[in-house]
Order: C-alpha cells, then structure tokens, then sequence
C-alpha cells in the first residue's frame, strides 16, 4: 500500500482493488471456519445427548406386575415371602410346579419386601385380600422393553421359552404395566437394577454442596474484598494472587489426595461422608469464588467509590455498602458456576470413598453416602445389564441439575445487574 500514488488514483488501482478482495475472502474464510467449528460443536452436543436420551428414557419407567396378595387373618407376623410366592402362583392355577417355579421368578426379588413396607403401613390389611403393583425382575423388564430379542436361541437369552410364555399370559391378563419410575427418585441403590434409586445420591449430593457453599461463599468473598479493596499491591499479595490463579488449574485428582492426607488420616473424619465431601469440593471452589468476586469488584466504576468517599464515607463504608452491592450479581453468577462444576466432580469424592454401596439415603452430612457423579462410576461398572439405562438416566438427572443452576445464574445477574 506504501507503494500506491494517491494522486493518481493509487486507491482505486488493480492492486489496491486485488488487496482488498484478498481481505474480503480472509474474512470469508474466518467466518466459514468459526461456523464449521460451532455446527461440529453443536453436532457432538446433540449427538452425546440422543446417546444419553436413546439409552436412558427406558429407566424412566418399570415394568410391574398387580397381584392379588391374601394375608392370612390372626397372624401378627405373616410370612411375606410366602404370600408373594402364593400370589403369583395363583395367576397360574392348574400350572405344574415347573412353571409356577418358574412364574415365581417374574417377580423382582424385593417384590415381598414392597409388600411388607405396603402392610405396615396400612396394618388393617392383614387377613384381608388386597391387590398391590410390584416391579418384575430385570430380565422381564429388559423383555418388556425389547432389550431381549424373543427370536434369540434360548441358550443365549436371559429368560426362558417358559418364562416369555408365562410373562406373556400375565401381559395377556392385563396384569402387566409400565408406569413412570418414581423408584429412581425415591429409593437407594440396590444390586437389583428394578430396585436401584438415586434418592441416596441426591441427597448425598446436597449435603456435601451445602457444606461446599457454607465454607467456601464467606471465606472466598471475604478474602477477595481484602485482595482487592484493602492489601497492599507488594510482593506478597502479588504471591499470594498468583497462587490462587494457579490452585484454579489444579486437577481435582489433587484436591482428593489433599483431604484423604487430612481430612481422613489426620483429623479422623468420617469416610465417605457428605461433609468431608462438602469440604474437599469447598477447596477447589474457593480459587474461582475469589477469581469472580474480585473480577465482580474491579467492575464497579471508579466514580462510586469516589463519590463515596467525597461525601464523607469510610474505606468500609464505600466497599460494603457501595461497591458489593452492585458486584453481587457477578459474585452470585461465579459462585453459582463453581458450585455446579463441583456437583460434577467424581475423582475427589472417589478418594474419600464416596463410592460405597450404601443402601439407605444418608440421614446428616455425617454418614456414609454416595454423590451424583460417583453413583454413576458405581452404575457404569456394574456387569448388570438393566444399570446401562440407568446410568444414562442418572447422567440426565445430573445434567437437568446443572442446567437448573446454570439458569439460577443467569436469572440472578439478570435480577440484580445495573448499568451505568
């Protein structure tokens, strides 16, 4: 361009017009390049949720069978197994002893236990007949839901050529339905996938982001406002800020090996207890809590601090009752996205033994359970084949909460930003 006579018309010459067509189709290139990467990226999103949605919807519902269950009347304590065992025999009267037996095997192996939990709750059923809904074993389940192919040979299948003609009867009989799983929600886990739940999980889940908010939101904002409004810029603040940049990159794995050495070994806490959780994931959130609050706090004008301070307002005056109020959206929005990274996190929770076969959901902080991300390594490794939907289930469940706190952000920045 240095080379083109402007008083002749350089501008407008072959080679000026050449190098602005080479800029035009480099901005071409950029712009096609930038929607190639978004439609890739869009496309691996959509093909990783129809992966979970194709493989998972089928947890959110369970075959069950209804019986017809009697209790004999005068017994304080009826033998469950044995009335289980006579309800579903009775749907096949006239049957020999093989296909009873092998009618008995439709049913879930907790079925007598729904029963007991259903009779203790309404004791006036005993000596009466009354009818109650059970879930089917997982092969049935599996069979219902066309995991099982029937054209299989019966050698390779999981149910027998008597078990479909018997499963097939009770479908027949109108006895066999498939409503909404609200055992994924209300139970724990159980080795029976038709049993297994995430209500251990879940609240295993809260409590330990509850601790994680509880330490990590006072602490982190508290030492933010003094990095930013009130320590010296020294070299030790500027040690002290490098290292929080950096505890922010560290991999979770490390913060696992931290609180197994402290937590656990030196202060004798509990294993695979939420709080521990709770505090392992309250030292890797701590870094990015900091890293928002004091990005929320350098964008507070200038000129409201100095129109504080012009009319007579201390230096803490000015920060708590000017400059955090009108950075608490983006203190909220970061503190909200770390507390979502880490519902996420599985590795730390693995090495406090947050990965336990617990059966019952935990009662306080202080007892043995299992969180989100950790019931889903334990479901993913499991060889039963009715834990494959599950897992993605799970997986969809824990999506649907992060994508709730992600909104929760965005709601909040929203409700309470103010521009100048």
């Amino acid at each position: 361009m240095a080379d083109i006579d402007i008083a002749a018309g350089g501008w407008t010459s072959e080679a000026s017009r050449e190098n602005v067509r080479r800029r035009r189709r480099g901005e071409l290139w950029l712009k096609a390049a930038g929607l190639v990467a978004i439609t890739i990226a869009f496309a691996m999103l959509l093909t990783l949720l129809a992966s979970l949605v194709i493989t998972g919807f089928r947890a959110f519902t369970q075959t069950h069978v209804t019986l017809q269950v009697t209790l004999p009347p005068g017994d304080e304590t009826p033998s469950f197994r044995a009335a289980t065992r006579g309800a579903i025999e009775a749907l096949f009267e006239g049957a020999d002893e093989a296909q009873k037996r092998e009618a008995s095997r439709i049913l879930s192996s907790g079925a007598q236990y729904i029963i007991e939990s259903h009779v203790a709750a309404n004791p006036d059923l005993i000596g009466q007949t009354f009818s109650i809904r059970v879930p089917v074993s997982d092969p049935y389940d599996q069979l219902a839901k066309g995991l099982i192919d029937r054209e299989t040979p019966e050698a390779l299948r999981r149910v027998s050529d008597a078990g479909i003609a018997a499963f097939d009867r009770l479908s027949e009989a109108g006895l066999i339905s498939r409503p909404f799983n609200t055992a994924l929600f209300v139970n724990a886990d159980s080795r029976f996938p038709e049993l297994a739940g995430l209500k251990g999980a879940i609240i295993g889940s809260f409590y330990a982001l509850l601790t994680c908010f509880l330490i990590s939101f006072p602490i982190g904002i508290g030492a933010a406002i003094y990095l930013e409004e009130f320590a010296r810029k020294n070299r030790l603040s500027d040690f002290i800020e490098i290292n929080i940049n950096n505890l922010a990159a560290v991999p979770s794995v490390v913060f696992g090996l931290l609180a197994l050495a402290v937590f656990l070994n030196w202060f004798g806490l509990p294993r695979g207890a939420p709080f521990v959780g709770g505090l392992t994931l309250a030292l890797m959130t701590l870094p990015t809590i900091i890293i928002a609050t004091r990005a929320a706090l350098k964008a507070v004008p200038p000129s409201i601090r100095e129109a504080a301070l012009g009319v007579g307002a201390s230096k803490q005056q000015v920060v708590f009752h000017h400059v955090l109020p009108l950075a608490m959206p983006g203190i909220l929005t970061g503190t909200i996205i770390g507390l979502a990274q880490a519902l996420g996190e599985t590795a730390p929770l693995l090495l406090i033994g947050m990965n336990a076969f617990i059966t019952a959901a935990p009662s306080t902080p202080f007892d043995s359970a299992t969180a989100l991300p950790t019931q889903i390594f334990i479901w993913a490794d499991s060889p039963e084949r009715g834990f494959v939907s599950r897992t993605s289930a799970a997986i969809l469940v824990l999506l649907g909460f992060l994508v709730l706190m992600n909104a929760l952000a965005i709601y909040l920045r929203n409700r309470f930003e103010r521009r100048w």
